[in-house]
């Protein structure tokens, strides 16, 4: 299986990536006269006529496109075509087999030469991206690429952002950058224009239905409702088809737009709703900071049975860490809540389609009644006026506005219409 596989409904983007993978792999080629890099061997300095000599490839990408298109996906499988080492290639093959190890250690994260980075706070800020600028300045140390992916490149604060910006205006010789974001627009303009740009589609849903089948062993037909629900969200429609909890949660903000006929319901919903998000959060933290925090304790030399007391000159150490929880609760419930709006858009978006008889079938065909009866109750004007409500309650959000206001004032707005 080929590394693009997983790059679903983007054939001509991974046309792009390929052939740039191609003639980067000629450079290295070229570089060691004729010979296939070998574990171990360092390339030789790479001059900017070699970079233009390799028309396809470029040392920093910019993937933009929206929610679960698949950004990250794609560039960690053009990260593991650079580092492709198969044999197949001297006979003509294209990187990128999916098999080989240098493939296979790229896509699961472990290639010495493939750093991939993700958060799961707020922001990146300033410290963490001198930590990766310092790394991208390495020799590779298997002889091909030094890869940088940075998969929440939009969350860069305006430092860390400047940081970055003399790594990837002057790059190492063997060293490429992939950053990942919803739109150029979440990028510093300076960094961006020193990136090519690809830019990704939602996936069409028939597709990401297939690729639930095919690489998760899902039932069709569950695949085929959970990518319908989702509108082509390909990690949105993996959870919904794997996860009860999600599924759950999501049947209860469904039912959201009929409780909303009087006040009390609305604020009832709206808190009902803040508290789902924090039940997301605590669910993480519970896998995941217990975990975290007994392994500090142990490496800052807490031993066990005595009541809890920690090594002199540790609390700085204990204090940073259990701030860092804290961001990521922070996120983690955001993302939660952000995630139960974009559900709430979808069932106006259904309503709205049968008010103006639009030929599209139904993102949330299992909520058919609800959806019929909100729509011949009201009027599209009303039904537009309460999706510009849930959006300005994401922009609310944005804004750090209070979770709970913001939520009670979009449920206000919905009863209005």
């Amino acid at each position: 299986m080929a590394v693009w596989d997983d790059v679903v409904g983007q054939d001509r983007l991974t046309a792009q990536l390929a052939a740039a993978a191609r003639d980067a792999d000629a450079l290295v080629t070229a570089e060691h006269g004729g010979e296939r890099s070998r574990p171990g061997e360092q390339p030789a300095p790479q001059t900017s006529a070699d970079r233009s000599s390799a028309s396809q490839m470029t040392h920093a990408w910019l993937f933009t496109g929206p929610p679960g298109s698949g950004r990250s996906t794609a560039a960690r499988a053009f990260a593991a075509a650079l580092q492709c080492v198969s044999p197949d290639r001297a006979l003509g093959g294209a990187p990128g087999c999916g098999f080989c190890d240098g493939c296979h250690t790229s896509l699961v994260g472990t290639h010495a030469d493939v750093e991939i980075v993700r958060t799961d706070l707020l922001s990146i800020g300033v410290k963490e991206t001198r930590d990766l600028v310092r790394r991208s300045s390495l020799s590779p140390a298997g002889g091909r690429w030094q890869v940088i992916v940075l998969e929440d490149a939009d969350r860069l604060t305006e430092g860390a952002g400047n940081v970055l910006l003399k790594a990837v205006e002057e790059p190492a010789p063997r060293t490429v950058w992939l950053l990942c974001a919803p739109s150029v627009e979440d990028v510093l303009p300076t960094i961006r224009s020193r990136c090519r740009h690809l830019s990704l589609r939602t996936p069409p849903v028939a597709a990401v239905a297939d690729v639930l089948v095919r690489r998760d062993g899902i039932e069709p037909e569950a695949a085929a409702r959970a990518a319908r629900a989702t509108q082509g969200h390909i990690g949105r429609a993996r959870r919904l088809a794997t996860d009860e909890r999600a599924r759950a949660r999501r049947a209860a903000v469904l039912k959201l737009p009929l409780r909303t006929d009087d006040i009390g319901g609305c604020l009832k919903a709206a808190q009902e709703l803040i508290d789902a998000a924090g039940e997301d959060a605590k669910q993480v933290a519970e896998d995941v900071d217990t975990k975290e925090t007994e392994e500090l304790r142990a490496a800052l030399g807490a031993a066990a049975g005595t009541g809890g007391r920690m090594p002199r000159g540790t609390a700085g150490a204990m204090k940073e860490l259990q701030d860092k929880q804290k961001r990521r609760s922070t996120r983690t419930q955001r993302d939660s809540l952000d995630l139960a709006l974009v559900d709430l858009t979808g069932f106006y978006r259904d309503v709205l389609a049968l008010q103006m008889g639009a030929s599209v079938p139904l993102a949330n065909d299992e909520v058919r009644d609800s959806i019929h009866r909100i729509a011949s109750s009201s009027t599209p004007e009303r039904t537009l006026r309460r999706i510009e409500a849930v959006i300005a309650c994401r922009e609310a959000l944005d804004r750090n506005v209070a979770p709970l206001l913001a939520v009670e004032a979009m449920a206000v707005a919905l009863r209005a219409g």
